[in-house]
């Protein structure tokens, strides 16, 4: 019996909480058709598979809520990096389906989970999405010449003011799902299991708006003008083996095949400047028209904005940010990213002004093609003067697990 079945025969007879209920279809009533019979609104049920070629939470739909963290190994051999993606591996998998939670028996022992979540783990589309950074492939883990072609640490670009505390990682992990609790429930619960292998260096929360989400528009950000109008379809699979997912022509080592290049970029934004910013001046920034989306001069939020018939810029203009992050030059989609960002809500600065902005996501099979090169077209745009980069990361997502006996990482570990 290999090792990998050893731990996770171990795991599920009860290592860790909750193993008795690994099960994706729960009596909880998911494939009930009738919603009488849910004992929770029906939304709750939703799931998002774990297992696949890729990794869910890149190109599946966006949910309200997210959450981003990121860890410093304290780990120092390969062999407890395998176990440590192993069991990371399965909580992904126990935490993203419906489960009836296990009651304590043992008053003496702390409680197996939080309580947070009563009786039922309902996932409400949860998405687990490890992704590692470039610090893993040091020599702890004799694993330097494996990492991805792109994978560099993030430096700044010239509006930045990186803070080292909230940049880089060994590895990162983003939770997605249509409610709060969720999230938090399987963050603590992975913090819990893992804690004595990794400790958390920054973490952020992010939110899309309720009513956009829930209606299928596009969402609106803290400037109040639409983000992500331009983002390519994730129904397009040749679109997203062109611009998100590795594949054998981009040449990376061949572990990488099925992954994705993460781009994490904290955006504060200077809100109070930008709410005493003239209509007029806000549209030329972005190139848009506020209320509708749609490009200057057109009607639709999803209008070709024709650039090639504005050649001198005098209706988008040039250093518009729509038009400086996607030129389409010489063709739609030449920043061959799909965001995935929210926004987000820290509190106040130090010096009272509203700490809100951007999480701004991407995911791309060439991180240099897709973000690093569209950020530096979008250097010295107008927007510059209302937003102040101040964290993140460069990551890749690791593959997906395409059945239950493999782990996330298990292609880059077994080469």
């Amino acid at each position: 019996m290999s090792n990998h079945s050893i731990f996770r025969r171990n795991f599920l007879k009860g290592i860790t909480l909750g193993s008795a209920a690994l099960i994706a279809n729960s009596a909880l009533g998911q494939n009930n058709t009738n919603n009488s019979t849910f004992k929770y609104p029906k939304h709750f049920y939703d799931t998002v598979p774990a297992l696949g070629i890729h990794q869910a939470g890149i190109i599946t739909p966006e949910p309200k809520e997210a959450t981003f963290i990121t860890f410093k190994l304290l780990i120092k051999s390969k062999d407890e990096l395998q176990a440590l993606l192993q069991s990371i591996s399965i909580r992904i998998q126990y935490l993203t389906a419906p489960q009836s939670i296990s009651v304590d028996t043992d008053v003496q022992l702390p409680p197996k989970e939080s309580g947070l979540l009563g009786g039922d783990l309902l996932p409400d589309q949860l998405t687990i999405t490890l992704s590692v950074g470039a610090s893993l492939f040091d020599d702890r883990f004799d694993l330097a010449q494996l990492k991805p072609n792109h994978l560099i640490e993030m430096t700044s670009f010239p509006n930045d003011h990186l803070d080292p505390n909230w940049c880089g990682g060994d590895i990162s992990l983003q939770f997605c799902a249509n409610s709060k609790e969720i999230i938090i429930y399987a963050l603590r619960d992975i913090m819990k299991h893992h804690y004595q292998q990794m400790s958390p260096i920054w973490k952020i929360d992010g939110f899309l708006p309720a009513r956009d989400i829930e209606s299928g528009s596009t969402a609106i950000n803290l400037f109040g003008f639409k983000d992500g109008t331009g983002n390519a379809p994730n129904t397009d699979a040749k679109l997203m083996d062109d611009m998100v997912w590795v594949t054998e022509k981009n040449k990376e080592p061949e572990w990488c095949l099925g992954g994705s290049y993460q781009a994490l970029r904290l955006i504060r934004f200077n809100l109070e400047f930008w709410d005493r910013t003239p209509l007029e001046d806000q549209e030329n920034d972005f190139g848009r028209m506020k209320r509708t989306g749609a490009p200057i001069g057109l009607a639709h939020e999803m209008d070709d904005p024709h650039f090639d018939k504005d050649p001198h810029g005098d209706r988008v203009l040039f250093d518009s940010h729509m038009r400086r992050a996607e030129p389409r030059v010489p063709h739609r989609y030449s920043a061959p990213l799909r965001r995935r960002s929210y926004s987000y809500s820290l509190g106040l600065t130090n010096s009272g002004l509203l700490d809100m902005g951007l999480v701004f996501v991407s995911y791309q099979n060439d991180l240099k093609k897709g973000f690093i090169n569209t950020q530096r077209r979008l250097n010295g745009e107008p927007l510059e003067r209302y937003i102040k980069p101040f964290g993140g990361g460069y990551f890749f997502a690791l593959p997906g697990m395409k059945n239950s006996e493999n782990y996330l990482g298990q292609t880059l570990l077994n080469t």
